[in-house]
């Protein structure tokens, strides 16, 4: 029951942060030791950032025009 309750409140929780738009970083750095191992990870506050920037920054704010 406990492994039940554990698994409910991760998935939840991942749920959670993609609606609100946050990143998983768990997700990314299981895909950098699968896929490219030679590159280096970034730690969280730089993930953190960088998907803001992605979401948000760019050349014109975020906007199309």
């Amino acid at each position: 029951m406990t492994r039940l309750l554990h698994r409910f409140f991760r998935t939840w929780t991942h749920t959670a942060r993609l609606m609100v738009g946050l990143p998983d970083y768990d997700a990314y750095r299981r895909h950098m030791a699968d896929l490219h191992p030679e590159q280096p990870v970034m730690d969280r506050t730089q993930f953190f950032r960088d998907r803001q920037e992605a979401r948000y920054g760019g050349k014109n704010g975020g906007r199309c025009c």
